[in-house]
């Protein structure tokens, strides 16, 4: 065993002053680091200070003696071992020592041989409780990976039933297309090859978008902020939804603070999480037939910390069970024209920047999304970002 434990420390507790220096030279010898002190009081305070994996203790001591020290040491740290000192006759201590949980006892005189003996079954213990806890967080470890790939299993035959549903649907929708575009060809109609065509279009938008957020819920990416002008980049995202708003005559109003200069964000996610809500709102207002008119205000301000983003809609707006449902996987209010991953997504982009999403709607009404984000990365909201719902 010599110089095979000189990164491990020891302490050495006895009250004779002979046998620390005879045993200190022998646990030296062998590799030990070794720190001596003559009674239980100093070696608690040594014990929490240099913190080493053996502790080598006589039984009989004035003051506290090798038990309480024993007890102490187990309660402070119980992964250190423990070896008790004990003279022929305190068999009876050396034995009540092993029920509260010391390695091994040695006897004077001591042996070089027998503290050979349990100096390796102390380190063989160590060993072996170090490979049991790798081996536990390696348990754990499996089983919360067996949880998480449950789980992923679980929302990918989920995902698959209800994207199947959604395809079906939109397969149907581009037949009856196709079909009316025929006709409109077969009977050389202009007004039937324009509506097939239009219902064409409007599907392949529909698959489009289908595919797009499918691609981007199976793809885990990490947010990446840059620098952006907010001014801009909400230009940029109005030009994407801007089109279908005047082909479905909504007004379109936009409440840009000029004030606003720049803040740090993803901007092909980001972007994509306010085009989700957009449309959102363009699909809430399409769908309300009792309104004669709409309008969708679509406006973002800035305080000092913080981008706040604010659609708001004149549609159909939502009942309470179907605004608290809004952000959940595969959740859709919009029969078989939704897949239930738009919303889903743009939540999860959203608390992605660390900012928080929250919808105020009224059936019949309309529907208020208010979003939040730090202007700079890193600078997170005060409360935990998630997505909550107000009713």
């Amino acid at each position: 065993m010599k110089n095979s434990n000189k990164e491990k420390t020891i302490l050495l507790v006895d009250d004779e002053e002979d046998i620390r220096d005879v045993l200190g030279i022998s646990l030296s010898d062998i590799g030990y680091n070794v720190h001596a002190v003559e009674n239980g009081e100093e070696a608690i305070l040594l014990f929490k200070k240099i913190n080493p994996e053996i502790v080598l203790t006589d039984i009989k001591m004035p003051g506290m003696d090798g038990i309480e020290l024993l007890r102490k040491i187990k309660h402070e740290s119980p992964d250190t071992e423990v070896i008790m000192i004990t003279g022929h006759g305190d068999m009876n201590l050396a034995i009540k020592s092993l029920k509260y949980e010391a390695t091994d006892f040695i006897t004077k005189p001591i042996n070089v041989d027998a503290l050979e003996i349990a100096l390796k079954r102390a380190n063989d213990r160590m060993v072996m409780k170090h490979k049991l806890r790798e081996y536990t967080e390696s348990l754990e470890e499996l089983l919360q990976e067996k949880t998480e790939l449950q789980d992923r299993l679980s929302s990918l035959g989920l995902m698959i039933g209800s994207i199947s549903h959604g395809i079906k649907g939109l397969l149907t929708g581009l037949d009856g297309s196709t079909y009316i575009l025929d006709s409109g060809l077969k009977k050389n109609d202009p007004e039937m090859i324009d509506e097939g065509w239009e219902a064409v279009k409007i599907t392949i938008q529909r698959i489009r978008k289908m595919i797009q957020n499918i691609l981007f819920y199976t793809k885990k990416r990490d947010i990446h902020r840059e620098p952006v002008n907010i001014l801009y980049f909400v230009n940029d995202v109005a030009s994407f939804v801007e089109p279908k708003m005047k082909e479905n005559s909504i007004d379109f109003i936009k409440n840009f603070n000029s004030s606003a200069k720049e803040f740090e964000v993803d901007t092909n996610a980001f972007r994509s999480a306010l085009i989700n809500i957009l449309e959102n709102a363009v699909d809430a207002c399409i769908k309300d037939k009792l309104k004669k008119e709409h309008h969708i205000e679509f406006s973002v301000k800035q305080d000092r910390r913080y981008i706040l983003f604010e659609i708001s809609d004149t549609g159909i707006g939502m009942d309470d069970d179907t605004a608290a449902k809004i952000f959940t996987l595969f959740f859709s209010s919009k029969g078989d024209k939704g897949t239930g991953l738009g919303l889903f997504i743009a939540g999860n982009i959203i608390e992605q920047h660390h900012g928080t999403i929250k919808v105020n709607s009224t059936l019949n009404k309309g529907t208020k999304f208010s979003i939040r984000i730090p202007r700079i990365a890193g600078k997170t909201a005060i409360e935990r970002p998630t997505s909550n719902v107000q009713r």
